[in-house]
């Protein structure tokens, strides 16, 4: 009886919400706004919601209206946890990640139509690159014109006749879409070069999927992880190798698109790397590693053609590599896309791609795009310049118009007389750098906007990737939204947003895709992969960086605390005065005062102008993790972020100082744990710790030669072990008050206290024997030959006998250890080589 009550109120709960979700959906239509002779996805010809919108908002109108903004904040939070960013053109520094919290909707129909046209076009533009780098018979039969191709930068004349190893010209393509005034889809631009979106539509899923988990399943919205493992594999597939090794090459952390090269690295499993990690040799590429150098099989790139070869191509470029160019010639390497690919997304070629589709594949394209006139053949010119004012201008070649400052499109219309007559001039002069194009209003979608859901323009990015089976298209894509109701063009870098794209589907989908390989396939594997010498300089740098901040930290806490040095005795104002120059000669603060320890203890904490203020070295570990984000977990990119945001947040007052250094020391234990406890013990590890270790082990001896010097008092002794955190030791220990030569032994020479300079040693020596060897010759390497003459220094000596001058010898010791350390494992240019010997872990 209980039962049956039980599903009866619960199938009237469900009712009553079906009819509270249909009753809010008739609100949301009667306020949609919809632009007049504009396509709208949600709504249809006969201005009722289209059938997989209906399905969508019965459930989502369904929540309350607390619960919708608690699944919207939700997916916000992922974001900025996450730290998902990009970098607008011109921007100095990272943009937090937009989503919109509605998806795009596509019913299955749609998209099968939508994927033939996108297959059929990525099949059509692989054909037109073979010949264009091959026979070259479509300009030889006049199908094309040279001026069309050769009027490109993207054209590359030193990879003519190269045949692309691996077979391919094309790995990863994609095309701009809107639905057009007919209700078809219609490409708006090819996507040729190196198209980005595919890691950011990952990360809108993984988002929206989570928020609205329960909607997400109900739509039967196919998984993207099979379009990525067929991606994957078709890459491998390439390779002339059983097990290739494969990177991604980014530009570096200042791309635009930065986090998404690295959440591809992370989730293809693919090594993340640059143009500096990558070296020539035997006509293959191999990666700096810190066991020398390491062949590289297959290039992802990320970086534009023109750049990707500074000997063959152009000569000021720092992102490509030397002599990569010859090495494609003698197929010692796969690249995807083939440098030269570019070239098809000038916009000159879309009005030949109608009549090149009747030629190479013998059909009618089945995606049509916008109507496009080159100006660089007569008829098409005049053409242009009779309906100059019924026509958009677009640069032939590249975005923007040459000659005027927008980025986008120009419009006579709207041009005044001085300067619509400059580009009948320039049209007529140099017609071939231009096109005209059908004016195209994008069409609109539904995004939320304060409890509403109102019309914006969009543009779909759909992606296909080559494999042995043809083309996979990505069941979804990347959706940008434009933020203006009337929008041409979208970019990311227009104050747009990004969305999420569901097909959906009325069978239910299978949800067991997934990258990981079947269990009858896998070779068991202990060690992660080669580390590239970039890498662990970044690791090394990060470890040092926070130990940095750390040390401030302590020395804040020491001078700002109500028991610390500010008591108003002499000995007192000495110790303080001794913090104070400390602080000043790590450019923590610009001068000691006596008078205002408060200001002196917020600046060390807080100056953005100060290098060594607790922020600013924050801020550099911030942005060293950044170029290692496909190595750091979530966990460790957050607790990053977080004490950054504090220690930026503005203080009032000492206690706040005080407090936001103590939840900073806090967040650095927190990052502490996650390397200690979740990396796995392999080099990347080693040299995050190599790099704590040495700056704890150099800020240790520092603070024992300022502070533990011949003549030191109980103040000052007391002050060290507060900053090497053995008070409780040395208590336990003596019972009492500081001795001198207890306190040396405890900071500096103590073998089991993990604070002391002889622990640090001792786990350096470790880190470095269990490092690769790059010769054979049997002697000790130079790292190693420092760090063993430092330990049996500390291991002989005496606390009673340790003097300032052995104190200051010690730190100089320790950092000439460092030196060393990236001289012999983070060379750059021709220091890099191949080990004669490799041992250890790579």
């Amino acid at each position: 009886m209980g039962e049956g009550a039980a599903e009866q109120d619960d199938k009237a709960g469900r009712t009553q919400g079906q009819r509270e979700g249909q009753r809010r959906l008739a609100q949301w239509v009667r306020d949609y706004s919809r632009l007049p002779g504009i396509p709208d996805e949600f709504l249809g010809p006969d201005g009722a919601p289209r059938p997989v919108w209906s399905r969508f908002f019965d459930a989502f109108g369904a929540l309350a209206p607390d619960e919708i903004e608690r699944r919207f904040g939700m997916a916000d939070r992922h974001l900025r946890e996450a730290g998902v960013t990009y970098r607008a053109p011109g921007d100095s520094a990272d943009r937090p990640w937009s989503i919109s919290h509605l998806p795009l909707l596509i019913d299955e129909a749609n998209w099968q139509q939508l994927c033939a046209g996108i297959t059929q076009r990525a099949e059509l533009l692989e054909r037109v690159l073979a010949d264009i780098y091959g026979e070259g018979r479509l300009v030889a039969e006049g199908a094309l014109p040279a001026a069309a191709i050769a009027g490109s930068p993207e054209y590359l004349r030193p990879v003519c006749g190269v045949p692309p190893p691996g077979g391919r010209y094309l790995s990863l393509y994609a095309a701009d879409v809107g639905r057009g005034p007919d209700g078809r889809w219609w490409v708006l631009g090819d996507r040729t070069q190196a198209p980005s979106g595919a890691g950011y539509a990952l990360e809108n899923r993984l988002v929206l999927s989570r928020a609205f988990s329960d909607l997400y399943k109900s739509m039967n919205v196919p998984r993207v992880a099979p379009f990525f493992e067929a991606f994957r594999d078709s890459l491998r597939a390439r390779a002339d190798r059983d097990e290739p090794r494969i990177g991604v090459l980014t530009p570096g952390s200042f791309s635009e698109t930065y986090f998404e090269h690295a959440t591809l690295a992370r989730y293809l499993g693919f090594l993340l790397v640059e143009g500096d990690d990558l070296a020539v040799s035997d006509n293959r590429v191999h990666i700096r590693t810190v066991a020398g150098l390491k062949r590289l099989d297959v290039l992802l790139r990320r970086v534009d053609s023109n750049s990707l070869d500074p000997l063959e191509l152009d000569a000021s470029s720092h992102l490509g590599v030397p002599g990569l160019i010859d090495v494609l010639r003698k197929d010692g390497v796969v690249v995807a896309n083939m440098p030269g690919s570019g070239v098809l997304e000038a916009r000159a070629l879309l009005g030949f791609l109608p009549a090149l589709s009747r030629r190479l594949l013998g059909e009618e394209l089945k995606m049509p795009h916008i109507a496009t006139w080159w100006c660089g053949q007569r008829v098409a010119r005049e053409e242009v310049l009779s309906r100059l004012d019924e026509v958009a201008i677009e640069g032939a070649y590249r975005r923007g118009v040459p000659g005027f400052d927008s980025n986008g499109p120009v419009l006579a219309s709207e041009l005044d007389a001085s300067d619509r007559q400059r580009l009948v001039d320039a049209i007529t002069t140099r017609g071939m750098d231009y096109v005209g194009q059908e004016v195209v209003r994008l069409s609109t979608m539904p995004v939320w906007e304060q409890g509403q859901i109102t019309p914006r323009p969009f543009v779909l990015r759909v992606f296909a990737a080559a494999t042995p089976d043809g083309w996979a298209i990505m069941p979804g894509g990347f959706c940008r939204i434009a933020d203006q109701p009337d929008a041409r063009a979208v970019s990311m870098g227009d104050g747009a947003r990004a969305a999420d794209v569901w097909v959906v589907s009325d069978k239910q989908v299978a949800t067991a895709a997934t990258l990981l390989p079947a269990t009858d396939k896998v070779r068991i594997r202990r060690i992660a992969g080669v580390l590239p010498s970039r890498a662990a300089d970044n690791l090394f740098w990060l470890g040092r960086y926070l130990e940095r901040a750390e040390a401030t930290l302590r020395l804040v806490r020491a001078l700002g605390s109500p028991s610390g040095p500010n008591k108003g005795t002499a000995a007192s104002l000495q110790s303080a005065e001794r913090i104070q120059r400390l602080l000043v000669a790590w450019g923590a603060i610009s001068q000691t005062s006596r008078a205002a320890a408060g200001r002196i203890v917020a600046e060390a904490l807080q100056s953005e102008a100060r290098f060594g203020s607790a922020l600013s070295l924050v801020r550099a570990a911030q942005r060293t993790a950044t170029s290692l984000r496909e190595r750091l977990s979530p966990d460790a990119w957050q607790v990053i972020t977080e004490m950054a945001e504090r220690l930026a947040y503005e203080v009032e007052d000492d206690d706040s100082v005080l407090s936001a250094a103590e939840l900073t020391l806090q967040e650095l234990a927190s990052f502490a744990g996650l390397a200690q406890e979740n990396m796995n013990r392999a080099a990347g590890w080693r040299f995050l710790d190599i790099g704590r270790r040495t700056e704890r082990a150099i800020n240790t001896t520092r603070f024992t030669r300022q502070f533990a010097y011949d003549e030191a008092g109980d103040e000052d002794l007391d002050i060290l072990l507060t900053l090497v955190d053995c008070q409780i030791t040395y208590r336990s220990r003596y019972l009492l008050a500081p001795i001198l030569a207890p306190v040396r032994d405890l900071a500096v020479l103590d073998p089991y206290n993990p604070r002391s300079v002889a622990f640090q040693v001792t786990t350096l020596n470790e880190h470095i024997a269990a490092l690769p060897s790059l010769k054979e010759h049997g002697l000790i390497e130079k790292p190693q030959r420092l760090a063993v003459a430092t330990q049996a220094m500390l291991a002989t000596a005496e606390a009673e006998k340790l003097e300032v001058k052995t104190l200051f010898a010690l730190e100089q010791d320790l950092l000439s250890l460092a030196e060393a350390i990236g001289q012999h494992y983070f060379p750059h240019g021709p220091n890099a080589s191949r080990p004669e010997k490799l041992t250890g872990l790579a």
